[in-house]
Order: structure tokens, then C-alpha cells, then sequence
């Protein structure tokens, strides 16, 4: 998956000037709504970028007030069978666990439908490891003590350190590591904010870092972190994940909302289902907020103020 950045056509305005021409010209009712509408933020760029999207959109357009509610994945979709947590717009399928799929069975959570983006998670490595290490063209080249010792750091001693990130994220590395016999030792950064950290300081000082990653991401292009193509694996590791011993799939993010949402609004509940963020969507606004570092609502509200011919279509 190709990663191209977009150039904005959006002068230096300021954001609430963005909102206005934004928003201010939609078909919808933007005296309707009075309840407010709770989404799930998870703890990556994306996710940060997509809930400012809906939440400007909804309160311009429909008039309910919105709370972000930072939530690990977790505590996510129990919330949203209780109402607690009214909808999240990025969910990875590889990431959904059984016990999750199961308020969807039940009918307390319902599938939205699919993001329109299509995302990519696995083990990644910087240039310079395949660099120092040709091995590393093949998911193999782990289990050579060279590259094994070259990863190593002074917390994980004749192991390798395979670099993860949020502890609450639906990963596998530990039992993949040894179920594929790999001898490296997982560690968590704990953000991606604290991952990037930790790939720009290998890369200036020469070491190579393997970690868990994804694509679309700005990350990947700017650094040109190459994904390792590990095996297909034998068991569903959501279903079995002590017996994962294999690659992510290829997923295409979907949306979820509480059931209880069309209740409360039937409007949102509408706009939810038609809301889509594509990957050219993700990959031209990840830069500008994780290399530039510029706010995620700042970000959106550019978008907005682009794509009305697009999101004007969700109040409909």
C-alpha cells in the first residue's frame, strides 16, 4: 500500500473561519439535536483525526453537543452495549475479539458498516536494519543470532527486543514470537507518540528497531519502516491467541454504535452509518498531524472545509 500526501488547497484561515464555510451552508437540521453524543477515541492518530471530523460535523449540522471519550479498546464495546459509549468510526477486524463479536450477536452493539479505509498492522523495521541485515528480507532472518543480538538492548540482555506499543491494544507478539521460536522479548512503548520517539532516536544513533506497527500511517513513509511478511497463521488469533503464530490480515475497518443510539437519535444514528474515511482520506491528513505536528482538530476542520460535496451527502 502506496503512501502519497496530498496537498491542501486551504489558505492560512483560522479554524473557527474553516467551521463556518464548512458548515454553516449544509442541508441539514442544525437546530435538531439536544442529547449528546459520546465516541469512543482510541489511542492512535487516526482515530484522534476521524472523531474531530464527526464531532465538528454533527454539532454544526445536527446540533447535538459531542463528547470524546478516551477509552481503551477494551472497556470500548461493553460500554457501548449499555449506552455508555453512543459509537466508534475505526474498528480493525483482526483486532475484534470474540467476546466483542458477541454484543454484536447479542444486539446491544451494532455494525455500522465499513470505514472505507484499509489498514495493515505487523512487524516492522527500519531501513537500516535490512541494511546491516539482507537476512531480514524473510520473517527467517529473525532467528539468526546476529540479527537477534543486534536487536537486543540492556532491558531484554541475549534477547531481542520486539518493540510493542499500547499494552490494551488487541496484539499478539509475545505468543507469536514463541510460537514462530523467535528469541526476542516484546516490550511496550506504550503510545504511538512514544514509538515514533523511539525510532527516530535508532535511527540517528544507527541501531535497528523491530516493532508493531501499521499502515496508513505517516509514520511508514516518512521513515521508511518496512513491513516484514511473517506466515499465514494456522489458528484465528483472536479466537486462540496463545496459539497465534502468524501474520495480521488485511483489514477493513468498519464502524460500531450502541444499539441504543437510534433511539436517542435517529439523525446521528443515520449519520453514522453513512460516514466513510477512506485511506486516501487517512493519508493526507496522518502527516500534517503526527510529522507536523498540528492539532488533530485543526486537521479536520481543513478536511471539512475540502470535502463538503462529500460529507453533505451523510445528512441526506
Amino acid at each position: 500500500m502506496g503512501l502519497r500526501n496530498k496537498k491542501f488547497a486551504i489558505g492560512l484561515v483560522s479554524v473557527g473561519a474553516l467551521l463556518l464555510a464548512a458548515c454553516g451552508g449544509s442541508d441539514g437540521d442544525s437546530a435538531g439535536g439536544t442529547e449528546t453524543i459520546r465516541i469512543a477515541r482510541n489511542n492512535w492518530t487516526a482515530s484522534a483525526i476521524e472523531v474531530e471530523v464527526v464531532k465538528q460535523l454533527i454539532e454544526a449540522n445536527l446540533g447535538n453537543p459531542v463528547e470524546i471519550v478516551d477509552i481503551d479498546e477494551n472497556a470500548m464495546i461493553p460500554g457501548m452495549s449499555t449506552g455508555d459509549i453512543d459509537a466508534n468510526v475505526e474498528v480493525w477486524p483482526s483486532g475484534f475479539t470474540p467476546d466483542e463479536q458477541a454484543f454484536v450477536d447479542d444486539g446491544s452493539v451494532v455494525n455500522m458498516g465499513e470505514l472505507g479505509a484499509i489498514g495493515k498492522i505487523g512487524w516492522f523495521v527500519t531501513p537500516n536494519a535490512l541494511e546491516q541485515f539482507p537476512q531480514l528480507s524473510s520473517w527467517e532472518g529473525l532467528k539468526d543470532p546476529e540479527v537477534v543480538k543486534a536487536f537486543a538492548t540492556a532491558a531484554t540482555g541475549t534477547q531481542g527486543r520486539l518493540l510493542s506499543m499500547d499494552p490494551s491494544f488487541s496484539s499478539y507478539e509475545e505468543p507469536m514470537a514463541k510460537n514462530l521460536g523467535l528469541d526476542f522479548k516484546v516490550q511496550y512503548s506504550g503510545s504511538e507518540a512514544a514509538t515514533q520517539a523511539e525510532i527516530i532516536a535508532a535511527t540517528e544513533a544507527g541501531k535497528p528497531v523491530i516493532m508493531y506497527y501499521w499502515m496508513p500511517s505517516a509514520a511508514v513513509g516518512k521513515y521508511g519502516l518496512i513491513n516484514i511478511k511473517l506466515p499465514a497463521p494456522t489458528v484465528d488469533c483472536a479466537a486462540e491467541t496463545d496459539k497465534c503464530d502468524g501474520d495480521y490480515p488485511e483489514d477493513l475497518l468498519f464502524k460500531v454504535a450502541s444499539a441504543k443510539l437510534e433511539a436517542k437519535d435517529a439523525k446521528v444514528f443515520n449519520f453514522f452509518k453513512k460516514f466513510k474515511f477512506t485511506t486516501e482520506d487517512q493519508l493526507s491528513t496522518l502527516g500534517p498531524v503526527e510529522i507536523d505536528g498540528r492539532p488533530a482538530s485543526e486537521i479536520a476542520a481543513e478536511w471539512i472545509a475540502a470535502n463538503e460535496a462529500t460529507w453533505s451527502e451523510w445528512f441526506k
